[in-house]
């Protein structure tokens, strides 16, 4: 298989999103969406959530396999014309965690609809798989890679089921991350196959990343 390096469509110039992605500046001219800033600039006053609080990752009831044969059921998925209409999108915004995210980034839960998704997916994903607490689940990359390395659970080994956080400037930077999806295998040439949401032309796909593109790895406790 070729390896494929575009960049997924939300990877654009400026601002980096909160959902792993980046948009010109004249594209968030309205009131500042709930992935339009990382949490620093949240407000002070907002209480962190639950989820982003350190804790011991409860052990999955599933492999890592399990987790990877829901993600390739949702290949071929797309977005509509506006970015959104995934049932991604519909479940993160029905989702306690999307108020939890919203308060803590400063914006809207209707911002989530049409935003870039990669993240929305893999925490889909997750909780298709009844592995929510040990997996984690956001709408924004760096948030999430933070809670992995929280929780001792973020490293830099390629491992079938991780959640794999890119950084196309080539740096393992958490704070620079853009994109995230799920590592299927680590082809052993200095290249991962993942299946990712929010990618090519705004769909679920099968890709070939290298290796020199990954800032970390977030690593569930799937079962044995």
């Amino acid at each position: 298989m070729a390896i494929n390096v575009k960049l997924p469509r939300s990877v654009t110039k400026t601002l980096r999103l909160s959902l792993g992605a980046a948009v010109t500046a004249g594209a968030i001219v309205s009131a500042a969406p709930a992935f339009a800033a990382a949490p620093e600039a949240a407000p002070k006053a907002a209480p962190a959530a639950v989820a982003d609080q350190p804790q011991t990752l409860p052990q999955a009831k599933v492999s890592a396999q399990t987790v990877l044969r829901i993600a390739e059921s949702q290949l071929g998925i797309s977005e509509n014309a506006a970015g959104g209409g995934t049932p991604y999108h519909t479940w993160y915004m029905s989702s306690q965690r999307a108020k939890e995210t919203a308060a803590r980034d400063g914006g809207t839960i209707n911002a989530y609809a049409n935003a870039p998704w990669c993240a929305m997916f893999v925490s889909w994903v997750g909780e298709k798989a009844g592995i929510t607490p040990s997996i984690g689940w956001d709408a924004y990359t760096v948030s999430w890679a933070k809670w992995f390395e929280a929780n001792g659970h973020y490293g830099h080994v390629a491992q079938p089921g991780a959640v794999v956080f890119f950084n196309w400037e080539g740096d393992r930077t958490i704070s620079g991350i853009d994109h995230v999806g799920l590592v299927k295998k680590d082809n052993g040439d200095g290249t991962i196959t993942t299946i990712e949401g929010n990618t090519g032309n705004g769909k679920v796909e099968e890709r070939v990343r290298p290796v020199s593109h990954v800032a970390g790895y977030g690593y569930p406790a799937y079962k044995a």
